[in-house]
């Protein structure tokens, strides 16, 4: 995955959105991060360094003094809507694996400029496609031949709607809150 972006909005209550976009694929991955981890992620991202090293500089520096680096990041899990990510690091040809909040994970993988990971399931529970499947096609077809009888939409296909239109707006915070609810309608 690479990082597409990070986005907020008034109402975001200082949340951004982080944006992950497969390499070689068409789906993002928006994950909620708090303020002080999109800024560690923005300042290294567009190469500013402070005066002062931050807190993942930090932790960088401590990595480095102990002969070890950042191999790569790994998104692993999504559970009741909160992600969960395993860094990966290498000592003397060794592999260490420690536990992390994706926003601090992905600061110290820009940082070592490594690669970032999301395991398949949590991509199918959480990700977000940018260009539509055969079946989305195959229904838009299928709508525009019954178009003069065009019924109320229920809840779910006002939802789906409004999540095509989100991503196709490049608005991933509102996609992301979009995917929330549905996935809570899909589970009841």
């Amino acid at each position: 995955m690479e990082i597409l972006g990070l986005s907020t909005s008034p109402s975001s209550g200082g949340a951004y959105a982080l944006i992950l976009s497969e390499r070689n694929g068409n789906r993002r991955l928006p994950i909620i991060i708090g303020s002080f981890e999109a800024q560690a992620i923005a300042l290294e991202l567009e190469n500013i360094k402070p005066p002062r090293p931050m807190t993942h500089d930090l932790l960088k520096n401590m990595v480095l003094s102990f002969d070890s680096e950042v191999d790569h990041i790994y998104v692993n899990q999504l559970s009741e809507g909160t992600f969960y990510a395993q860094i990966i690091f290498r000592k003397n040809g060794s592999q260490v694996e420690l536990d992390a909040r994706p926003s601090d994970a992905i600061a110290l993988a820009v940082r070592f400029g490594s690669d970032i990971y999301v395991d398949e399931d949590v991509l199918k529970d959480a990700g977000i496609s940018t260009e539509p499947s055969a079946e989305t096609l195959e229904e838009a077809l299928k709508a525009d031949a019954e178009a003069p009888v065009r019924k109320e939409l229920s809840k779910l296909e006002q939802l789906n709607e409004d999540l095509n239109k989100a991503i196709e707006a490049e608005d991933y915070e509102k996609a992301a809150k979009i995917r929330d609810t549905i996935q809570k309608l899909k589970a009841n």
